[in-house]
């Protein structure tokens, strides 16, 4: 776990003995499941660690995460980056999310296996979750490795986000014209973009984009299911 350990220093963290049996356990399963089940397209031991441990640990270092005392991964599919930041973050509660079944159950077995007992998984689409009450803007952070486009996205995730809170998608390098689209998006759902945090991941160039709520979402948002990805916010 080499560059896992790396990239976990560069945050100014250390990872217990514990921690790395729990990452190591987890990359293990995953990839014993992924000949079953669809979770990843990544089989190489090393470029997983590369691509979804490290890549999903980064968002560790910002202050709104480590403040931060619950979080939601949104279409969270193989558990990126929800499980990596449960691992590093012990005390902080996370509930993952996805619309696939299967993905869920796995990471819920995988999770009692390996003992990660701050997380919630539900099995949901998060245009009806994000209308439910006991879900609707109650959590400090929201992260995401979804790939939609910045509007689609934002209207999916901004509702689960409390005022003062933040959504923080993962974009890559070249995302400045989703970030120029999305600005009325962003207007309408009550999010602004404070910061943006860069790093690489293996051959990638990487982004985190933290979007400040501002103010709460009307309660319109999100709209039906299907309608924010077919129609974003324009």
């Amino acid at each position: 776990m080499k560059h896992l350990q790396e990239a976990v220093t560069s945050l100014g963290m250390k990872l217990s003995e514990e921690q790395l049996r729990q990452f190591e356990q987890y990359r293990s399963g995953i990839l014993e499941w992924n000949e079953k089940v669809n979770l990843t397209a990544i089989n190489d031991p090393d470029e997983f660690e590369i691509k979804h441990f490290k890549d999903s640990v980064m968002a560790a270092g910002d202050s709104a995460m480590q403040h931060a005392k619950h979080i939601i991964d949104v279409g969270t599919g193989g558990g990126f980056p929800g499980i990596p930041l449960a691992i590093l973050f012990p005390k902080k509660q996370f509930t993952l999310m996805d619309s696939l079944g299967k993905r869920i159950k796995i990471i819920d077995e995988l999770t009692k296996e390996i003992g990660i007992r701050n997380v919630e998984v539900v099995h949901a689409r998060a245009e009806d979750l994000a209308k439910q009450p006991e879900y609707r803007e109650q959590f400090d952070v929201c992260v995401s490795r979804a790939v939609a486009n910045l509007s689609t996205l934002s209207e999916y995730c901004l509702p689960f986000v409390k005022a003062g809170g933040y959504f923080a998608p993962y974009k890559t390098a070249a995302a400045e014209g989703e970030i120029e689209e999305s600005q009325r998006a962003l207007f309408l759902l009550g999010g602004h973009l404070e910061r943006i945090t860069g790093f690489s991941s293996g051959d990638l160039e990487h982004t985190i984009l933290w979007i400040k709520k501002v103010r709460e979402t009307p309660a319109k948002y999100p709209r039906k299911a299907g309608i924010p990805s077919k129609q974003p916010l324009k």
